[in-house]
């Protein structure tokens, strides 16, 4: 593309949300102008920051095409959307799509996830593509009880999750997310773990960058919190950047990805997920890091030299700010997390709270990660959203 450090360049994000939020302000600090599709008819993060908004569906080519006319270049906020949509835009828009349509045709759903990098050598968490009642059986049978249901398109959060502890709880699982609709249900066996783990990956053609390996907090299938740098070995850190450089080679991957993994009790690396986009892991990266995730992904897909990923301090902790009650939003009991040092209070601007869901995150950085993170626990304790 031509030189994209200009006023008239304009970068269009696929998806509002605050992943887009974060990447658009970096964008912001290049000159450059930001453009936002949105397949939700409330406003955005996004939204409130520019005036180039558009709102459809992700299945309406002809509007998506007209959206990428205005951009100069086209990149993901999520991957709630199918490849064969991007293919058309960008064929008739003329205007380039990071990552490409051919690689997120790779990771599109969790099934063709799970045979991509299989089929690459990388390990993987076992699994099945679940067709009948009889599958689900003989899954459980073959790998243990109980065992998770995944959705295979769509699903976040615990969103599109169900656990089946039997036979009968495991098909109402299965009716539950649209197995007995036609829709694709995988099942994976639970892992013995000990630690999960997570590593950002930028890449384009100016080279690779990849981030420190941390550790996330999970709760319910939510992230709650994650530790940077993951208190393992440097050998397992090392391996799992590795496997991370390799999947995103896998795919010849263009912009930022995020990699999830179980260590295993036996010392194994499983792969789990990945994400084609910023990551909830590596929000601390913005001011823990000397260059940020959001920065390395405009720069990865605009294809300019790729920033510095090492941390800025010795330990770097993030923790989610999740919703407390349905309420108009507003951030309650915040002063101390204020005041602290070196921590730093993100919101994202939705308007509405509810229970659970991410409404901001804080970030503290220290000298030591479990001291950090007792800290930062205890600096966030009485926020309420």
């Amino acid at each position: 593309m031509n030189n994209p450090l200009r006023s008239d360049f304009t970068i269009g994000f696929l998806g509002a949300g605050q992943l887009a939020r974060m990447s658009a302000l970096q964008a912001f600090r290049f000159g450059i102008k930001v453009a936002v599709y949105s397949d939700r008819p409330e406003n955005e993060p996004v939204q409130f920051m520019t005036p180039l908004t558009g709102n459809g569906s992700f299945n309406d080519v002809d509007a998506m095409v007209a959206f990428a006319e205005k951009c100069d270049v086209i990149t993901l906020e999520n991957e709630f959307i199918n490849s064969d949509v991007l293919h058309q835009v960008q064929n008739k828009s003329g205007t380039p799509i990071y990552p490409s349509p051919d690689s997120f045709s790779l990771i599109e759903n969790k099934l063709i996830e799970k045979q991509t990098f299989e089929n690459a050598g990388i390990p993987v968490t076992p699994y099945s593509l679940i067709k009948n009642k009889d599958d689900l059986g003989y899954f459980g049978n073959s790998h243990g009880w109980p065992y998770i249901l995944k959705s295979s398109k769509g699903g976040y959060d615990g969103y599109g999750n169900e656990i089946a502890e039997n036979t009968e709880q495991a098909f109402e699982a299965f009716e539950k997310l649209g197995g007995t609709k036609g829709h694709d249900i995988l099942a994976e066996a639970f892992v013995d773990f000990t630690h999960e783990l997570a590593i950002q990956v930028a890449r384009n053609t100016t080279g690779i960058a990849v981030y420190p390996c941390c550790e996330t907090i999970q709760e319910n299938h939510i992230c709650t919190a994650v530790k940077t740098p993951a208190k393992i070995s440097p050998e397992l850190q090392a391996k799992a950047a590795e496997l991370a450089v390799q999947a995103t080679e896998a795919i010849n991957g263009v912009g930022i990805f995020a990699y999830e993994f179980f260590l295993t009790g036996d010392g194994d690396l499983l792969l789990n997920e990945s994400a084609p986009r910023p990551h909830n892991s590596g929000h601390y990266t913005i001011e823990g890091g000397i260059t940020s995730q959001f920065e390395n992904h405009v720069r990865a897909v605009l294809d300019l030299p790729l920033g510095d990923t090492s941390l800025r301090k010795p330990a770097a902790v993030m923790i989610n700010l999740l919703g407390t009650e349905l309420r108009n939003t507003q951030t309650d009991h915040a002063i101390q997390a204020l005041e602290s040092s070196d921590g730093h209070l993100h919101m994202y601007g939705k308007l509405q709270s509810k229970p659970g869901r991410k409404m901001g995150h804080f970030t503290l950085l220290g000298n030591d990660v479990e001291r950090t993170y007792l800290t930062a626990l205890k600096l966030t304790d009485d926020i309420r959203i």
